[in-house]
């Protein structure tokens, strides 16, 4: 009888530990389209391994609350947090380009040369290299000087450096496809086509609410 309850005892401390680790599938891409092949991807708790095959997709067993990390030569070091319900990923790394970084890349087996080659230069001549930013706010930061981005995910504020007004709030009026948008987190950097900060005495005809600097976004679906 003890040794049963001993052996009940087991395959239930079995169950609860397998029940807190589970499975994440994924997949690795660069300029939001072209699979990275051969990256290392790690789970911080679970102490799992595993490299993305020659489509990008790759499997790793997480623990709840675990953190999967990816630190590629070549590309931006990338972390996500993995919940007890996370499943998949879909994780585009941020190519850091310059001619020593495409050889690498092309040595690694991490993408094609003429799928570099062709990406970088259609980012950098068409879309002003948009695409290789996560989000607009890591867009507004890395390629507009005059502009300051405050806060962490979800609670972003956004601001014009030189301009500041009696009101209560200063953060900057943003104007989409020419009306004013309350909220621009869900704007996809590869769909905007132009931005524009515009501060000072130009700020005029959008009367108070421009007071504290005014951004133009043009996107590619308001052409």
């Amino acid at each position: 009888m003890r040794s049963l309850t001993i052996l009940a005892i087991c395959l239930l401390f079995s169950i609860v530990s397998n029940a807190q680790t589970h499975v994440v599938h994924g997949v690795l891409t660069s300029f939001n389209k072209y699979p990275v092949a051969n990256i290392e991807v790690m789970a911080k708790k679970s102490k799992a391994t595993t490299q993305s095959d020659s489509l990008g997709n790759f499997s790793i067993v997480c623990k709840e609350k675990d953190v999967i990390k990816i630190k590629p030569e070549t590309f931006k070091m990338v972390s996500r947090n993995v919940g007890k319900n996370t499943d998949t990923l879909r994780i585009n790394l941020v190519f850091m380009d310059s001619k020593k970084n495409r050889d690498l890349a092309v040595g690694y087996g991490y993408m094609k040369k003429e799928d570099i080659t062709f990406a970088a230069d259609h980012m950098q001549q068409e879309n002003n290299e948009y695409c290789n930013f996560n989000n607009i706010y890591e867009l507004l930061k890395g390629k507009f000087p005059g502009v300051q981005v405050d806060g962490a995910t979800g609670n972003y504020r956004v601001f014009v450096r030189g301009t500041q007004s009696i009101n209560a709030s200063n953060e900057v009026l943003f104007i989409v496809d020419g009306s004013p948008s309350g909220s621009v987190s869900s704007l996809s950097p590869c769909n905007i086509k132009s931005i524009d900060v515009i501060k000072d005495g130009m700020t005029s005809m959008y009367g108070t609410r421009g007071a504290n600097g005014v951004i133009l976004i043009e996107t590619k679906r308001g052409n």
